[in-house]
């Protein structure tokens, strides 16, 4: 979960949203909506225990159409744009460590690299993932105690005032709610891995909620010493996003050697968001190849278990999105289609509930049905206001959705796995 929005989207809340209890609102509502869609993939999770995500949580719930197109979504721009995000940030913060350096071929290095050790052993991509989410948090801990090393503040208040109701409820806080919403990516991704997790029923609903309130906790907390310790004329000035909030931070308090420290151990941290999407995506994929004859060649593994096929052309994506798109365009674009993607699933939970009342649950959605109805209602009105704002991202990401309609009439069904 812990990735590029975190240390990256603020600047372009607070070009648009100057309101210090509105900014903080934002983070809380993105930890609330992924709490919330946690609790409901849990149940899907538990009851329906197979790799794949949304792709097979719609197969069985709506329809094996819904689950098609999720699986084109997450084939296509479900893992390779966020990856993309990922890499560009890393190269923008190691271009401040080295100046001169540039910035895209770093990008497309630190994918290759971490391309290569997914493709070699399945243990050693999780020892990677395991030493490299750790610092990641260690790092965020680190930023969240950063106003005790300085008395320098921002002088920004987070008390509500009058008219913060409207900018909540304002277009511009839709779209920087799904930044937000960004940032929180990857909520749900012990779901596609499902089949690699000892004991799926039991440890997948644990590790979702877990570790959704612990990041939930880590968001809040840094975006509160980020805007407490910089003002918000440094985070965007003259209404221009700054990508690289935490070096910024980190030079403010420290001075620009501390800077360029700090931004060299995020770098490192980085890494670890561009593994865990290397290893989810292809497992989406692999299970889409397993279920339409169309991708089967997606579906093959090597010796090792690892579907080799299906990592190289998610990769081959990413180098595409790096070489033609830039970070905002890339963000919008497909925030909104995971978005309905996620939402549809959670909604898969109350059809679920209907149709099939005594299909086995070892996990049920806690606060059922308040959670799954309260994480619809966030992704209507960001999904909303995404639309009404920025209307031609929208538009190329539901473009993307609907190039999948013909692709599954065209494809037979190569029998789903038992699940």
């Amino acid at each position: 979960m812990i990735g590029t929005g975190v240390f990256a989207s603020l600047g372009f809340q607070v070009a648009e949203v100057t309101s210090g209890f509105a900014l903080l609102t934002l983070w809380v509502a993105g930890g609330v909506f992924a709490l919330c869609g946690a609790f409901s993939y849990g149940e899907l999770a538990a009851a329906l225990p197979r790799s794949g995500g949304e792709l097979h949580f719609l197969t069985r719930s709506i329809h094996p159409l819904a689950g098609f197109l999720a699986g084109w979504v997450s084939l296509t721009v479900g893992f390779a744009p966020p990856i993309a995000l990922v890499a560009i940030t890393f190269g923008e913060y190691f271009s401040r460590v080295a100046p001169g350096a540039p910035p895209l071929a770093l990008s497309c290095a630190v994918v290759a690299l971490v391309t290569l050790f997914h493709l070699r052993d399945l243990r050693l991509g999780s020892s990677f993932q395991n030493l490299f989410t750790g610092l990641k948090v260690a790092l965020i801990l680190v930023f969240i105690a950063l106003p005790l090393w300085t008395d320098e503040r921002s002088g920004i208040d987070f008390a509500p005032r009058a008219g913060d109701l409207g900018v909540i409820f304002s277009p511009v806080y839709g779209v920087s709610l799904l930044f937000v919403l960004y940032a929180y990516t990857g909520w749900n991704a012990a779901t596609y891995v499902v089949g690699e997790i000892r004991d799926p029923t039991r440890n997948v609903p644990r590790a979702l909620a877990a570790a959704t309130g612990v990041v939930m906790a880590l968001y809040v907390g840094i975006h509160w010493s980020f805007l407490v310790t910089t003002p918000i004329s440094e985070l965007a000035p003259g209404g221009v996003p700054e990508v690289e909030v935490g070096h910024l931070v980190a030079a403010r308090v420290f001075g620009e050697a501390g800077g360029r420290w700090m931004s060299g151990l995020l770098c490192v941290a980085l890494v670890s968001s561009i593994s865990a999407m290397t290893w989810a995506g292809p497992r989406v994929t692999q299970v889409l190849g397993e279920d339409y004859a169309m991708f089967r060649a997606l579906a093959r593994t090597n010796p090792a278990g690892i579907p080799v096929r299906a990592i190289l052309l998610q990769t081959a994506f990413v180098f595409v999105m790096l070489l033609t798109s830039t970070f905002k365009s890339i963000l919008v674009f497909v925030q909104l289609i995971l978005t309905l993607s996620s939402a549809l699933t959670v909604l898969g939970v109350v059809v679920l509930r209907r149709r099939a009342p005594d299909l086995p649950r070892p996990y049920r959605a806690w606060g059922y049905p308040a959670t799954p109805l309260l994480f619809l209602a966030i992704s209507v009105f960001a999904m909303g206001y995404t639309f009404y704002n920025q209307p031609w991202e929208s538009l190329a990401g539901l473009a993307i959705l609907l190039l999948g309609l013909p692709l599954f009439w065209l494809s037979p069904r190569a029998g789903e796995a038992a699940a």
